[in-house]
């Protein structure tokens, strides 16, 4: 039951835009994670955060960092909704939205901390 209850309120955080950090976020953000992101200096996480894979410029760093603020507190009143961690949201978070959505080619790093191209 309690997985159920995470899952629907994920779901209704994705479908607001705010566990992807889109309220911490300018789109000039987003426009230097998407570059990192397509080259593969920047990927998703198991963990449902950004992961910086090589070295990044600091404006790009900060936009990570902006993002991953964003998502930590979307997760962690997920997870309080649905009565687990924010850890727990976090990863259901990238299991079901945003590891879809890694493009072919893009970098992301597992559960067992890799980073594997997709």
């Amino acid at each position: 039951m309690a997985y159920r209850k995470l899952f629907i309120a994920v779901a209704a955080a994705a479908a607001l835009g705010v566990a992807g950090g889109v309220m911490a976020q300018t789109s000039g953000q987003k426009a230097l994670v998407d570059a990192a992101k397509a080259e593969g200096r920047v990927g998703e996480q198991a963990d449902g955060y950004l992961g910086i894979r090589t070295t990044v410029e600091a404006d790009t760093r900060a936009a990570v960092d902006a993002i991953n603020n964003g998502r930590r507190d979307a997760y962690a009143r997920t997870g309080s909704q649905a009565g687990t961690s924010a850890a727990v949201a976090g990863e259901r978070m990238f299991e079901t939205r945003l590891f879809p959505n890694v493009s072919s080619g893009q970098w992301y790093r597992n559960a067992a901390g890799q980073w594997v191209q997709k």
